[in-house]
């Protein structure tokens, strides 16, 4: 494909959901991409922006419930197992490229389905081997938060001891089927935990901090429900011999080529990420311990905008490429 004649066919399924339309709505906006479908069998026909009302005057998209073969990408924006059932129930041409944002194909042990290969989907980790690849298992949001914040260690075989990690995450975590901790009057004024040291992303960190440390590194992982729309701001610790300047040094040294993932010597809040790809990382040593605050927009860098840098890399294209956004702090 010249990506200079024509451009990247994309289509979308689950684009009623927030993540389909956070996708849609960075994609609408991409120089080198064009939206052949946005599919929803539940909105077949309407418009897109009758479901996703920001949109109204941006585009002039309909939601399709039917499935075209004829484009070079698929984005998978279903409910986990819904990735499965899908491409069970649905012929997909072998040159069309997967990017799933469901936790089917993330572990090593599911990532080959039928005949297809999927390759977990964190740049800062494995940059080559998804320039490589032919379809993408996009990350979590949790594990894209607390990964980035122990990738450096993990690399320098500095993860020897127990990691305890507490993340609150905004209200659109949960999906946009409304649900009882969702609901405004529950959330609103509210905090609570909830899956403490069981949630499904353990496995997904634990997996890829363990291809890089030198053990299997235990997670005490404690999740927890804000009273806010979107944004994680995660605090992870653990025994680290590094003084904070050594510390700093490693991951300003790690995160220097990848261009969303920031190291701050100042400290960090929610309000910086909220609305871009950005990572924002804040390290605190206390005696033996390193602490490092961890901070991403749930619905960007942890599913939509990581999967759009992806599909920038498959594509051969820059990956920031459609991804110049700003916060809006005030």
């Amino acid at each position: 494909m010249s990506l200079q004649k024509e451009k990247i066919k994309v289509g979308i399924v689950g684009s009623a959901g927030y993540t389909g339309g956070e996708l849609i709505r960075l994609l609408i906006n991409h120089p080198h991409a064009e939206i052949v479908y946005a599919h929803s069998e539940s909105n077949g026909g309407k418009p897109v922006s009758s479901v996703h009302f920001d949109l109204f005057g941006e585009t002039d998209l309909h939601f399709s419930d039917q499935f075209i073969d004829d484009i070079d990408v698929l984005f998978l924006c279903v409910g986990h197992g819904n990735a499965r059932k899908f491409l069970t129930a649905t012929a997909i041409p072998e040159h069309v490229r997967i990017i799933d944002l469901s936790q089917d194909f993330r572990l090593a042990e599911n990532s080959i389905f039928q005949g297809r290969d999927f390759v977990y989907g964190l740049l800062e980790l494995q940059r080559e081997a998804i320039k490589a690849a032919h379809n993408i298992a996009n990350p979590g949001c949790f594990a894209t938060t607390i990964e980035l914040a122990l990738l450096p260690l993990a690399e320098n075989k500095l993860i020897n001891s127990e990691i305890h990690s507490n993340a609150t995450t905004g209200s659109t975590g949960a999906g946009q089927n409304p649900s009882s901790t969702s609901h405004y009057s529950w959330r609103n004024d509210n905090l609570s935990a909830y899956k403490i040291f069981e949630h499904q992303h353990l496995s997904e960190i634990g997996e890829v901090l363990s291809k890089k440390s030198n053990n299997k590194p235990v997670i005490n992982f404690i999740p927890q429900r804000g009273a806010f729309s979107r944004g994680i701001f995660a605090t992870s610790y653990l025994k680290c011999d590094l003084s904070l300047e050594e510390a700093y040094t490693l991951y300003e040294t790690y995160y220097s080529t990848h261009p969303f993932t920031h190291v701050s010597r100042i400290n960090i809040d929610l309000k910086q990420v909220v609305n871009t790809n950005k990572a924002l990382l804040h390290l605190v040593k206390h005696g033996d311990k390193l602490l490092i605050i961890s901070m991403i927009d749930n619905l960007i860098k942890g599913a939509s905008g990581q999967a759009v840098q992806n599909m920038n890399i498959l594509f051969g294209l820059d990956e920031r490429t459609g991804l110049s956004l700003k916060s809006s702090v005030f």
